[in-house]
């Protein structure tokens, strides 16, 4: 029996946040289906058995369940010592960034890729474009940021990096974002966190039917 268990599905970037961590700590870890696309955590029992807030990722780890993709990160790092902040200082940095992600710069992009992508009826286009219009306010602050330094906070790589990269390696034709043409910066982030050992794109990485976008 593996040691953590992640309650996680191919098209979440919120569970392949964790995923990744999991995959770069070389944890003993193993999946967990959650059947997203056909309503499980909207079912009554799986809330009530797996998580109230309705939402995946969940990582269970002896005896403990965790959600929210932030909480699970820094849980990890200390677990594993790994991707954590050295001191006080930065630790308070990372969680600035993934709080920044998950409020702006995840939260943006998830929603649009998911709506334009994944959703069965038709978006209206104003929300659309509201929301591709915030999700690129975020992508050039990041992109900004990354013309200091190689990795978020600093010059090595943490679960800030981990948690805001949860969603840039899908397929262009799920999010149309070209990041190698529009954001070099975050292309050659991108590139930076491929390149840590034991990471893997997403579908190579979480259970599930993969789905080709509906638009």
């Amino acid at each position: 029996m593996a040691e953590f268990k992640l309650h996680c599905f191919c098209q979440s970037g919120n569970a392949f946040k964790v995923a990744s961590m999991l995959n770069c700590t070389k944890a003993d870890w193993e999946p967990v289906l959650v059947d997203f696309m056909k309503g499980a955590t909207r079912d009554a029992s799986w809330r009530a058995s797996t998580n109230e807030m309705g939402e995946a990722p969940v990582l269970d780890h002896k005896g403990l369940r965790l959600t929210q993709s932030g909480v699970i990160l820094d849980y990890l790092a200390g677990v594993s010592g790994q991707f954590g902040g050295r001191n006080e200082a930065e630790k308070r940095e990372i969680w600035r960034w993934v709080l920044f992600d998950n409020h702006k710069f995840t939260s943006y992009l998830a929603t649009y890729r998911f709506m334009k992508a994944f959703q069965p009826q038709a978006p209206d286009p104003a929300v659309l474009a509201f929301l591709k219009a915030r999700a690129e306010s975020a992508f050039g602050i990041v992109e900004k940021h990354l013309g200091k330094q190689p990795f978020i906070v600093g010059d090595r790589p943490t679960i800030a990096d981990l948690s805001l990269s949860g969603y840039v390696f899908y397929p262009i034709d799920e999010h149309g974002f070209d990041f190698a043409a529009q954001y070099p910066g975050i292309d050659a982030w991108r590139g930076r966190i491929k390149a840590l050992p034991g990471w893997k794109e997403p579908y190579a990485t979480m259970p599930g039917e993969r789905i080709q976008p509906f638009r």
